[in-house]
C-alpha cells in the first residue's frame, strides 16, 4: 500500500485541519486563515461561519504552522533595566508585572522577562530582540537619553513604555498623573501646618522624577510659599538614596518639619533617618511618599502616599500593545492615570 493510500491514523482523525474548517464554513483556506490571524479583511457573515465551524470541529491552529505564515512568535517581551538591584527591591516592578500578565491572560500571548544588568547587556537588546524573537516590547523605568526605544521603532517592532521620556515621547506610553500626585501631597502637608517642607527627588534623568519635583513647586507657589533650593535633595528611588537625602536635608535645614519623598522606598529611608536623628515622624517631621505600595503599609509608621494604579499600569501597557500588533489603526497612544493620596499615620 502506497503513502497515498494509507488509512488515516487515530491522531489525523482527532485532529481537524483548516481544509476540514474550510469546507464545514463553506468557504476557502484563505479565508479561514484570516479569521484565525485577526484579519478584519472578513465579512461578518464568513467571519461567523469559520467560527461556528472552529467550534463544532475543535479545531487548534498549529502555532508553528502559524508562526511561518504570519512571521509572529506569540511573545512579548517585558525590559526590566538594572534589574539585579531594582527588581526585588522595588514593589514597582511587580505591580507592572502584574498587570501586563493580567493584560495577556486572555490572548495566545507569552510575556518573557528580560532583565538587563549593566550598560553592556543593554546596547545588546535592540539586535537580540529584533531577530524575530519577539512580537513587541514593553519598557520600563526609561530615562531622558535611552536610545533603546528608538531602535525597537526603527527596527518596527512595536514598542509600549511605563512612563515617557519627555513631553515629545513618540512612543505609546502610559503613566500616572506624577506632577498632579506630588501636588496633592503636598497640600497635604501645607494644610497639616507645616511650613518648612522639603523634597526629595526620584534621578533627574527621568521624566516621573521631574514631574514630580515640578508638583512639588506648584503646590508651594500656589501657597505663596517661597520655593527654598536647599529643601530640594537628589535621591534615586532606592533607600539608601532616601536617606543619603534625608541627611542632606537636616544638615541644610534642621527647622525642616516635612518631607515628600518621589518614592516610597526612599520615604522609608528617610523614615529610618529620622529616626537616627532623633526625630519623631509625625511628631517633627511629617513625610509623605509616592506610590502607595506595600513599603507605605507596613513602614512605622505607617506611610501616607500617593497611589498610583500600578496593575492597571501594566495592564494598559499590554492593552496598548496588543492593539497595536492588531494593526487596529490607533497609533502611538499615551494614557495618563489618575493618581490618589492615601493618609495614614507618617502625617
Amino acid at each position: 500500500m502506497s503513502p497515498a493510500e494509507q488509512p488515516p491514523t487515530a491522531a489525523d482523525v482527532r485532529r481537524p485541519t483548516l481544509n476540514a474548517v474550510a469546507a464545514r464554513a463553506g468557504v476557502g483556506r484563505g479565508t479561514v486563515s484570516r479569521v484565525i490571524n485577526g484579519s478584519p479583511k472578513v465579512s461578518d457573515r464568513s467571519r461567523a461561519a469559520v467560527e461556528q465551524a472552529i467550534a463544532e470541529l475543535g479545531y487548534v491552529p498549529d502555532p508553528a504552522a502559524r508562526s511561518l505564515v504570519t512571521r509572529r512568535t506569540d511573545s512579548v517581551a517585558l525590559v526590566v533595566p538594572d534589574a539585579q538591584t531594582r527588581l526585588f527591591s522595588e514593589p514597582y516592578f511587580s505591580g507592572i508585572i502584574r498587570g501586563v500578565s493580567a493584560g495577556l491572560a486572555n490572548t495566545r500571548m507569552r510575556l518573557l522577562l528580560v532583565m538587563v544588568r549593566d550598560e553592556q547587556e543593554y546596547a545588546r537588546l535592540g539586535p537580540y530582540l529584533s531577530g524575530q524573537r519577539v512580537d513587541g516590547v514593553l519598557m520600563v523605568a526609561v530615562h531622558s537619553d535611552d536610545t533603546l526605544p528608538d531602535q525597537l521603532e526603527a527596527l518596527a517592532i512595536p514598542t509600549v513604555l511605563a512612563g515617557r521620556r519627555g513631553d515629545r515621547e513618540p512612543l505609546g506610553h502610559v503613566r500616572p498623573d506624577n506632577r498632579g500626585g506630588a501636588g496633592s501631597a503636598v497640600r497635604h502637608l501645607l494644610a497639616g501646618g507645616r511650613r518648612v517642607v522639603g523634597t526629595i527627588t526620584g534621578p533627574l534623568d527621568m521624566e516621573a522624577a521631574r514631574e514630580r519635583l515640578d508638583g512639588y513647586r506648584e503646590a508651594l507657589r500656589e501657597a505663596g510659599v517661597a520655593v527654598a533650593e536647599e529643601l530640594i535633595a537628589d535621591g534615586d528611588f532606592t533607600e539608601e538614596g532616601g536617606r543619603a537625602a534625608m541627611r542632606e536635608l537636616l544638615r541644610r535645614r534642621p527647622d525642616l518639619d516635612a518631607v515628600f519623598a518621589a518614592s516610597d522606598v526612599m520615604a522609608s529611608g528617610a523614615v529610618l533617618e529620622l529616626r537616627a536623628a532623633g526625630r519623631r515622624v509625625p511628631g517633627d517631621v511629617a513625610v509623605v511618599g509616592f506610590d502607595d505600595s506595600i513599603v507605605a503599609r507596613h513602614i512605622d509608621p505607617p506611610l501616607t502616599s500617593v497611589r498610583q494604579p500600578l496593575e492597571e499600569m501594566g495592564h494598559t501597557m499590554a492593552t496598548l500593545l496588543l492593539d497595536e500588533l492588531a494593526d487596529r489603526g490607533s497609533g502611538h497612544r499615551a494614557v495618563v492615570l489618575p493618581t490618589r493620596l492615601v493618609v495614614r499615620e507618617s502625617t
